[in-house]
């Protein structure tokens, strides 16, 4: 016999999945009688946290949907950090959970990890939770969650099955194909777009996360227009190195400049949050009077009105319009670009350079490297001023919800989704003790993850913030362990560097292991 939970692993792997992050427990021992005759595999995180996050950077590195299965209760509420942090940015995250038995619902009865309303808790997190009451709504269930990546802003989808229902039989369910796909932009808005891009003599590109995965569509277009692209930090590592390439913050004062020069914006895949755009709460950044926005969710389109609102996929919807535009124009926009490179760059400041240096260390040093920051000095300045060789390749929780402890975990997601690059969590002393015993669940799974933490004893940023807002510094200087005494005592090989300028042959030292290794660097 078949039973639900069985039959819930075989249309996971039937929708492609092939890897999970879990840790079992009572609420969920069916699923696990699947998954050891399946060919999924499973990654066993220290906190249900982890699970989160590593389902995170595994979506992040890969393009696919991570999934996470957890308990009801404390598992699944352990769980919700990652999935508001995967909401924020935009990230395709499965959570499945067990739930009690559907008599005991909403009673109160006292059972183990009972919750009034788990369904109702994570409805305000997710993008959809459902319950699945019956055998024979598995299929839909796994194949509506699929279909929510896809055709639509991505994110968290929860689904829970109640215990009395994991072990109920389900022969014969076979797989719902996904009906639904990206949008493909409307003949009506791009016949709207048109006049305003040929009329535009200075074009500006705005490029957010929604457009990692559309650098040839990108870079066509910009070229074709002569127009400057700016990149968020989730938009990092698009167009390396390209002489129209803006890899800087439009919080920053010079590509607000280039922003307010400019005659029509062109935003794709961006959600114009604060936390790119107006960092420093300054109120500084207004929004372009003529702008062309693409996005793949409706609602996100409505939320920043433009001139012209194009719902699609992004690669799509670039390559229409580049293929609208005939011979290049000559718009300045490579001069444009290197003017506010440069500007950006004298913005942020001795003080910021040199963290952004520390961070071109590891990206010179591991060409194609995949960086999964924390929330830490080098990764807050790169993020204002930073140009990385890999689309899709740099990201962290230091902006939109900035979730602690992030790195290490998401890092390991990536190691196995993308096994062949290199994988890097830059993290502080104090986020990485968040989630420190992850490191032992990267020992498990072979991930060669390398983990540099930034040593500066305390959340040495926060300390900054109280400084300048007059206070007495309070409660921003937790002791650290030693960590390479705890890399050591779960088998990791552990360095301590003195001297940034060591970190170079640190890094590729530790590559050439093909294991998980620890780089501390002491910061004073």
């Amino acid at each position: 016999m078949t039973t639900v939970g069985e039959a819930l692993i075989e249309l996971l792997e039937a929708h492609g999945v092939d890897t999970v992050f879990g840790i079992p427990g009572v609420h969920t021992i069916e699923l696990y009688r699947g998954l050891a005759r399946s060919n999924i595999r499973h990654v066993t995180p220290r906190h249900e946290q982890g699970a989160g996050f590593m389902a995170d950077g595994y979506a992040r590195a890969s393009g696919r949907p991570g999934v996470a299965f957890v308990i009801t209760g404390p598992g699944l509420t352990n769980t919700i950090t990652a999935m508001a942090q995967a909401r924020a940015d935009s990230v395709p995250m499965l959570v499945i959970s067990g739930v009690n038995g559907l008599p005991s619902l909403g009673k109160g009865l006292g059972y183990l990890h009972e919750l009034p309303d788990q369904r109702g808790m994570m409805e305000k997190v997710a993008l959809s939770s459902r319950r699945v009451s019956e055998a024979a709504e598995l299929p839909g269930a796994i194949a509506r969650a699929f279909e929510m990546f896809v055709s639509r802003r991505p994110g968290p989808v929860h689904i829970e099955v109640p215990l009395d229902v994991m072990g109920k039989p389900a022969e014969g369910l076979v797989p719902l194909p996904k009906r639904a796909t990206a949008p493909v932009p409307s003949e009506r808005a791009l016949a709207e777009a048109r006049p305003l891009v040929n009329a535009a003599n200075r074009p500006l590109i705005l490029a957010g996360g929604g457009a990692r995965r559309a650098e040839a569509e990108l870079a066509v277009l910009a070229e074709r227009l002569d127009a400057p692209v700016v990149t968020t930090a989730n938009g990092r590592g698009l167009m390396h190195g390209h002489r129209l390439a803006v890899p800087a913050s439009p919080s920053l004062k010079a590509v607000r400049a280039l922003m307010a020069d400019a005659d029509l914006v062109i935003a794709v895949g961006t959600e114009f949050g604060p936390t790119d755009y107006d960092m420093y709460g300054d109120g500084g950044f207004v929004l372009p009077k003529t702008m062309i926005r693409i996005d793949i969710d409706e609602m996100q389109l409505g939320r920043r009105p433009a001139a012209v609102s194009i719902l699609a996929d992004a690669g799509a919807a670039l390559a229409r319009l580049g293929a609208d535009i005939g011979n290049a124009r000559q718009a300045g926009g490579a001069a444009r670009a290197k003017a506010t490179r440069e500007g950006a760059w004298t913005e942020i400041g001795p003080a910021m350079q040199a963290q952004v240096r520390a961070v071109e260390v590891i990206r010179d040093a591991l060409p194609g490297a995949i960086i999964v920051g924390d929330s830490t000095q080098p990764v807050y300045a790169a993020n204002l001023c930073y140009d990385h060789d890999r689309p899709g390749g740099w990201f962290n929780a230091a902006t939109g919800y900035g979730a602690l402890g992030y790195g290490p975990a998401a890092a390991i997601g990536a190691a196995l989704a993308v096994p062949d690059a290199p994988v890097v969590c830059l993290s502080g002393d104090g986020g990485f003790q968040f989630t420190l015993p992850e490191l032992g669940a990267a020992l498990d799974a072979n991930a060669p993850v390398i983990f540099v933490v930034w040593n500066n004893r305390g959340y040495r940023e926060i300390e900054t913030s109280m400084l300048d807002a007059g206070l007495e510094p309070v409660g921003v200087s937790p002791v650290p362990p030693d960590f390479l005494l705890i890399a050591q005592a779960y088998g990791l090989r552990a360095e301590r560097l003195r001297d940034v300028g060591a970190l170079g042959s640190a890094l590729k030292k530790a590559r050439s292991t093909g294991k998980p290794c620890l780089i501390e660097v002491s910061v004073e």
